[in-house]
């Protein structure tokens, strides 16, 4: 065998790795693990620290890459920033500074939402940061400038998930008051700007109506990350079933796993990271 192919075997087995400001991640990694079974996942949540969208983009780079230093002493091969927040604050400057590839969550909602729409009319949904930054906006226009684009900021959607307040008549109201304007625009196609939304999407469809098409980032984001592990030939060629995942939080790891449980529908142990 000779050293190149050494090297891609030996970084096969590696982890994927996954960040996020809080819990939105791992929406990421139930469709990781569902749709790449196989693979080994390594988790990083910065809970002590979120919610990154009314923070300045300068320091939720900062805090995205400290993460991204975390994890590259955790034996991953490739790195999915699943925070719509972070991925629109400082892509390209991750991708720079990485020696693994990096995967942002904004490119595959657009290209689904641009498949998906028959009438042109696309909502787009986030955090502030994400929504001040027009990065979905600006994507979408590029691939399609006659777009009809509807963006609305619902900060407390991530306050709903992170406290586990999704299933009460105040999460309700809020809904409504954030969707519905962007109901009454005739869109027919939603991107969940962050990765928290699916978390609340039975929700969001149940306000929206059936006739809105609902994006989910975290299950497009999928499809990025076996094309990437197929072209550099480093799908995990194991079927042991073995598959390890490992979670870190920047804050107090009880809350997590409470939600991870519920997502997941296995018990996870997180362990807490001063980074």
């Amino acid at each position: 065998m000779n050293s190149l192919n050494k090297e891609k075997l030996i970084n096969s087995h590696k982890a994927i790795g996954v960040i996020d400001s809080g819990v939105g991640g791992l929406t990421v990694v139930k469709e990781i693990s569902r749709c790449l079974p196989h693979e080994s996942i390594v988790y990083f949540g910065d809970t002590a620290r979120m919610p990154y969208g009314p923070r300045p983009n300068e320091e939720v780079r900062r805090f995205t890459f400290e993460m991204i230093e975390f994890l590259q002493h955790q034996e991953v091969k490739l790195i999915v920033v699943a925070c719509n927040s972070a991925t629109a604050a400082g892509l390209s400057y991750y991708q720079q500074v990485c020696e693994q590839p990096v995967l942002g969550v904004i490119e595959p909602g657009v290209r689904a939402a641009l498949a998906y729409s028959q009438n042109n009319r696309i909502g787009v949904i986030g955090t502030a940061g994400t929504i001040g930054s027009s990065e979905y906006e600006k994507t979408l226009k590029k691939n399609n400038g006659s777009l009809h684009i509807v963006s609305r900021a619902c900060p407390l959607f991530v306050l709903l998930v992170e406290n586990n307040l999704v299933d009460t008549p105040e999460a309700r109201k809020v809904a409504h008051e954030y969707l519905d304007p962007l109901s009454d625009e005739n869109i027919d196609t939603l991107i969940l700007g962050c990765t928290h939304y699916p978390l609340m999407v039975d929700l969001i469809q149940e306000v929206t109506g059936p006739q809105v098409k609902l994006v989910n980032s975290a299950e497009e984001i999928v499809t990025e990350v076996e094309g990437n592990l197929i072209a550099s030939g480093q799908q995990n060629p194991l079927n042991s079933g073995k598959t390890r995942y490992r979670f870190f939080v920047s804050g107090n790891p009880h809350p997590f796993e409470e939600v991870g449980y519920k997502m997941l529908q296995r018990e996870i142990k997180a362990y807490q990271v001063q980074l």
